[in-house]
């Protein structure tokens, strides 16, 4: 049923329409999946709700790719998920292997996405129940294993890594205090009471500080051969990333089940595993394939999997997801446990459109990569104010207002010194995220326990969880003690 609805030709239209646009979103930095879903929202409003839904749900499989482009190409991350393919696909590019680079996040998106609709049809029902079981304890004691991990992320010093991420808990505790509504580390300055906003730092730690970093350095443009069959991942690219690419995907859709965890949580999580469970880890943050499938399929993964609680649940997994749930409600539609039992025509319709449109992505996406790929011959005198533009105007496009920008330069400024000095922007990046989601589910539990701090170590799930993210950060601590 669901597939007759997506093959109707005005459906599949909606659909190419909608990943079009979105690889198009997904490359300009700022504007990610939220603000690309919401500034089309408006034109579904006269259509029928599951083609609009269709072209909302294409374009997010779109931005998500779309992201990747600017990540590999110019360090640029388009959208939050692509924060971490920065760290290798940029390296990739450097070597001249943009091509592959591209080509394997757009396979590995591809297989992810398709696993991610197959196991949302099987899933849905059975997920709704458990999601429920995941109260603020289990909430913040994931966000606290996903914290703990960022030595990973951090290159070589461990300690480096954790006093990035700690910076970036400070800064995440700037605005307005989320329980009692106190201001908290605003210095009287207005603007500072919305807290810091993690895109425009993104782009300035890595966009505007790779630009000041490379200023520096003398750059030869890259050299990448356009031929697509040079473009394209080679069998052995292939065979290298194959569980790379199942490992992210199982990752992805796990996480992006929890509702609010989304796919950037997915994506930095699955990074850490494939670099755990490497043979040759030094090679991450080097230009390593391994670290570019893994989170790839695993933004994708999550960005499907994002859809279960919003259609079972009526819970948003993600901005994006929040935002096609206003959609929802605009036309009239109630999603939760009965969405299915009384429109199954629109929820079968959007799971059929999903794998169109991700048949429709990896055939887009690989036709356009040597044009993109010509984007990084252009010299980098003539590329670097580009970037410039593209930082400005992502991180203006985000509210319309020049705090933002402001904001950006500041961190471009912060993510020079990092990269100089050896500390982690990404972990910086990664506290800026999950810092308010922690603190959210942190309070929540403490307000709800007899025991105190204890509750995390009195239900099952947070136990483990906790303990896994005790001995992460001990683990190393004890090596380092050992070896002195």
């Amino acid at each position: 049923m669901g597939f007759g609805i997506a093959f109707t030709p005005f459906n599949i239209m909606m659909a190419v329409a909608g990943v079009l646009v979105g690889i198009l979103i997904g490359a300009l930095p700022g504007v990610g999946p939220p603000s690309g879903v919401a500034m089309l929202l408006p034109l579904t409003f006269g259509m029928d709700p599951t083609s609009g839904i269709i072209m909302l749900a294409a374009l997010y499989a779109g931005t998500m790719y779309g992201g990747t482009i600017t990540a590999v190409l110019i360090n640029t991350p388009g959208e939050s998920a692509s924060v971490v393919t920065c760290l290798d696909g940029y390296q990739m590019a450097l070597q001249g292997r943009a091509g592959p680079a591209l080509g394997i996040a757009a396979i590995g998106s591809f297989i992810a996405g398709t696993i991610g609709v197959v196991l949302l049809m099987l899933v849905s029902p059975l997920l709704a129940r458990w999601s429920l079981s995941f109260g603020p304890p289990e909430t913040f004691a994931l966000m606290l294993l996903g914290l703990t991990t960022v030595t990973l992320l951090g290159g070589d010093d461990p300690l480096k890594g954790y006093i990035s991420m700690l910076f970036g808990l400070m800064l995440a505790m700037v605005g307005y205090d989320i329980i009692s509504g106190d201001a908290r580390y605003g210095f009287g300055i207005v603007e500072m009471m919305d807290g810091i906003d993690f895109l425009p730092a993104a782009i300035g730690l890595f966009g505007l500080g790779e630009v000041l970093a490379g200023a520096e350095a003398k750059a030869a443009p890259l050299k990448t051969s356009l031929r697509l069959r040079d473009v394209l991942p080679s069998v052995a690219d292939f065979a290298r990333t194959k569980w790379s690419i199942v490992r992210g995907t199982t990752m992805g859709f796990l996480v992006g089940v929890l509702p609010g965890a989304g796919p950037t949580v997915a994506a930095f999580l699955a990074y850490t595993v494939e670099k755990k469970v490497s043979n040759e880890p030094e090679k991450f943050g080097k230009g390593e394939i391994k670290g570019v499938a893994a989170p790839e399929a695993a933004n994708n993964a999550a960005a499907t999997a994002a859809m279960v609680p919003m259609l079972t649940l009526g819970i948003p997994g993600s901005a994006t997801t929040a935002i096609m749930l206003g959609g929802l409600m605009m036309w009239g539609l109630r999603p939760g446990p009965m969405l299915f039992e009384k429109n199954p025509q629109f929820v079968w319709g959007l799971i059929a459109s999903q794998y169109i449109a991700n048949i429709l992505l990896l055939i887009l996406s690989t036709l356009f990569i040597p044009l993109f790929v010509r984007a990084v011959r252009i010299p980098y005198s003539i590329l670097m104010p580009l970037i410039v533009v593209f930082c400005v105007t992502g991180a203006y496009s985000l509210k319309n207002n020049l705090w933002d920008v402001g904001q950006m330069l500041v961190f471009g400024i912060i993510g020079y010194f990092m990269k100089k000095l050896g500390y982690s922007p990404a972990a910086l990046v990664l506290a800026l995220v999950l810092g308010p989601l922690a603190e959210r589910a942190l309070r929540q539990s403490l307000i709800i326990s007899d025991a105190g701090i204890g509750i995390l170590f009195m239900r099952p799930i947070s136990g483990v969880l906790t303990v896994l993210a005790l001995l992460a950060v001990l683990v190393p601590v004890f090596r380092a003690f050992l070896k002195k």
